[in-house]
């Protein structure tokens, strides 16, 4: 908890409290990840619909961005009420449980960020298309996913299962996005590796956070350490990593007009050094502090993943501006 976020109280200014809420459980900062996810996805879409410059559409893009962070703004709101009761006995401290801000207010702003992802569907289709229906798919799971299929007793129980389950949201949102940056076109081509890769980098994060040190351990809280042990739960996220890396050189090798250079594949498997390290670093000796570099090393190769996605394609195909 910040130490703006102890001062404040129920009769303190919204907006002060909101903003707590926001630095706590949705910071501004992974803005910079969602941008990044968000172009690789729109410059893949572009790409996938034909050979030659991949045509960008500035105003539309931007508004596509503000849909995809909206999305991901959505199921953190959906995420705060479906885990409320948990948080309050894990994390009374939270600004949520404190009762500085409400569900209620988190219900408005869940229906803010629908409406932004409808918008920018609606825009990039100019109507009802590709990516509207698509944004109807990812909108079906992830209510799904906030209701717990509706056996959530029964999945939460089964951690790897229900990983899987609330991971599947990923390589759907990542298509749509990808049909924004279509401008509503349908196209196939590429799109499954990009599923793959958004699916492994979002799996790879998923598990290293709640991959823990043994004196960080707690009963009530989800642990893959404790479900997978601790070398399996370390195998799971070098696997996801290779797996997605391997995803991400088929989609290039896809896109891209000629055979892939050397320095764009290096580049590749460059970005899964720092995770591998820092991985094996934490099996010798779990700590803290070395579970905090596996959650920044992880973060990081997710983010260099998504630029190696759009600057491939974008020097090798070049850009023609709409």
């Amino acid at each position: 908890m910040s130490q703006a976020a102890k001062t404040l109280t129920h009769t303190s200014p919204f907006l002060p409290r909101f903003m707590a809420w926001v630095q706590e459980r949705f910071p501004i900062a992974h803005g910079a990840l969602f941008l990044v996810l968000f172009a690789a996805a729109a410059v893949t879409g572009s790409a996938a619909t034909g050979p030659g410059p991949i045509a960008l559409d500035l105003p539309r893009l931007g508004l596509g961005f503000l849909g995809a962070w909206s999305f991901f703004l959505m199921l953190r709101v959906f995420d705060e009420h479906k885990d409320f009761e948990r948080d309050r006995q894990n994390h009374p401290h939270r600004v949520l449980q404190r009762g500085l801000i409400t569900l209620g207010h988190l219900k408005a702003v869940g229906a803010v960020a629908i409406g932004a992802q409808l918008l920018a569907s609606l825009v990039a289709d100019g109507g009802v298309g590709a990516a509207t229906l698509s944004w109807g798919g990812v909108m079906l799971w992830s209510a799904l996913m906030a209701r717990e299929f509706g056996v959530g007793p029964w999945l939460e129980k089964r951690l790897v299962l229900y990983a899987v389950s609330h991971m599947v949201v990923m390589p759907m949102a990542i298509t749509w996005m990808a049909l924004i940056g279509s401008q509503g076109e349908w196209v196939t081509t590429g799109l499954p590796w990009l599923a793959l890769m958004a699916f492994c980098a979002g799996a790879a994060f998923e598990v290293t956070r709640k991959t823990r040190a043994p004196q960080e351990e707690r009963e009530t809280v989800d642990s893959y350490a404790r479900s997978l042990g601790l070398r399996g739960a370390s195998v799971a996220i070098i696997t996801f990593l290779v797996i997605g890396a391997a995803g991400q050189l088929m989609l290039l090798q896809t896109l891209t007009p000629e055979p892939l250079g050397v320095g764009w594949i290096a580049a590749v498997i460059g970005l899964l050094v720092p995770p591998l390290v820092a991985v094996a670093r934490f099996v010798a000796a779990p700590s803290v502090r070395r579970r905090k570099r596996n959650e920044a090393a992880v973060s990081l190769a997710m983010l260099g993943g998504y630029a190696v996605v759009v600057a491939p394609l974008l020097v090798e195909r070049g850009v023609a501006w709409v």
